[in-house]
């Protein structure tokens, strides 16, 4: 029987409802449905597991040649030569590398800031299998193929690799290695990779105290900030003095708190002494036309009256008995204390003069290889390591990169082949 309503003076009729049943699930529905779709991801074929191998590192998908390749090289056991094709295109360069390192080269971790100097050269460093401690301590950049007819580098623009991405150029084939000494003017001593790069010190080295260079490779290099290495037993004799010994007028906090990052910071960023970024203030507050500014051999600070940058002595009332920089000599307090697990090359003295030899020191420490393998990681597969399995895969990706002379392909193949499915 229909029944109705009454709405604005009219009937409308009304069909009765149909009431629709849902069985409840089992226990064993859900187990069934779980183990199905757990398999179906896990026993890939060769030609599933090769679209992933090409989807994770190349970021495209590949043509059917490519997957077929791919496949009969994976049913013969040959992953990191399958791995390798995937790699061997333009987006793996143009699209992943830069996507993985554009966040390092600016404080807010932006994927979206324009290539630079920095990225192009991590990317050259992988595409041409160097040593990956380089980027820490290396007389290397990485520039455009003059034959392209790009605005030629420069020490106060972007230009050239602003162009390189506008026109979206090749970077696999584009890429040329040069050093920064004969390109940039930096004594070959002075480099030190990529901290030494315009962008580095555009973001790092632009005023403060040059601890944000020192504080951003950590995060960027070795996977860890400065609360992560806090050690209050350390002596505080290297601090400089711009921090106060009684913040908010409570000793405490310094002597608790203060001193457990300064103490091991401030020792290494001296390494830092001689560098800056100049650009006008006025005419250019972003410091988009500024340059990576060194004070060589005969060149002397007027503030400091030494070749130490002005910016080592600001605010020396703070505490006028603290450390004053009188030079670029650092020392690694890390070594220890319980900073000791960060693996330091025993091969190397833990001391020394510049950045470069302060970021050999980092880079060839166990932590760094272990970030880079960690990143890797998690760019290819999509996730963080979750458990033994993860973490027994991360000791021997660890061991293999190593191994293979620190190339940072190897590291993606690696991933890219754990991360293929069964």
């Amino acid at each position: 029987m229909k029944s109705s309503i009454k709405q604005i003076g009219s009937s409308i009729p009304i069909k009765p409802k149909t009431i629709f049943r849902v069985k409840p699930l089992t226990i064993s529905s859900v187990l069934f449905a779980i183990s199905f779709i757990t398999a179906t991801n896990l026993n890939a074929g060769s030609l599933e597991q090769a679209k992933r191998i090409h989807d994770r590192l190349a970021g495209v998908p590949a043509t059917t040649g490519v997957l077929n390749q791919m496949s009969s090289l994976i049913e013969n056991g040959e992953f990191s030569a399958a791995a390798e094709i995937a790699m061997d295109t333009p987006s793996f360069y143009n699209v992943t590398l830069k996507n993985w390192v554009t966040p390092w080269t600016n404080e807010e971790a932006d994927i979206f800031v324009p290539l630079n100097d920095y990225t192009a050269t991590v990317i050259g460093i992988a595409r041409d299998d160097i040593d990956f401690r380089q980027i820490l301590s290396g007389d290397i950049l990485y520039v455009a193929d003059n034959n392209l007819g790009l605005p030629a580098y420069s020490n106060n623009n972007n230009n050239l690799y602003q162009a390189l991405e506008d026109q979206s150029i090749n970077l696999q084939t584009a890429l040329v290695q040069t050093t920064q000494s004969s390109t940039t003017g930096l004594p070959a001593e002075a480099t030190a990779g990529v901290m030494t790069t315009r962008a580095a010190a555009k973001s790092f080295f632009k005023d403060g105290t040059n601890r944000a260079m020192f504080r951003f490779t950590l995060m960027n290099h070795l996977c860890t900030d400065l609360e992560g290495l806090k050690d209050t037993s350390l002596p505080p004799d290297r601090i400089r003095q711009d921090l106060s010994r009684s913040p908010g007028g409570d000793s405490r906090i310094f002597i608790n708190s203060c001193v457990g990052c300064h103490s091991g910071m401030d020792p290494l960023a001296q390494s830092f002494a001689y560098y800056e970024y100049q650009y006008n203030v006025d005419s250019d507050p972003n410091g988009d036309n500024g340059n990576l500014q060194y004070n060589a051999n005969g060149q002397m600070d007027a503030d400091t009256g030494t070749r130490v940058q002005r910016k080592y002595h600001i605010n020396s009332n703070n505490f006028p008995f603290g450390f004053i920089t009188p030079d670029d000599k650092w020392d690694n307090y890390w070594r220890t204390g319980i900073n000791q697990f960060l693996g330091w090359d025993e091969s190397l003295t833990g001391s020394g003069n510049g950045a470069k030899s302060m970021g050999q020191e980092l880079a060839h420490s166990q932590k760094f290889s272990h970030c880079q393998v960690e990143k890797v990681f998690e760019n290819v597969c999509l996730r963080q390591p979750q458990d033994s399995a993860d973490r027994s895969q991360i000791n021997l990706m660890v061991n293999n990169f190593q191994a293979d002379g620190y190339k940072i392909k190897t590291v993606f193949a690696d991933a890219a082949n754990y991360c293929k499915g069964e």
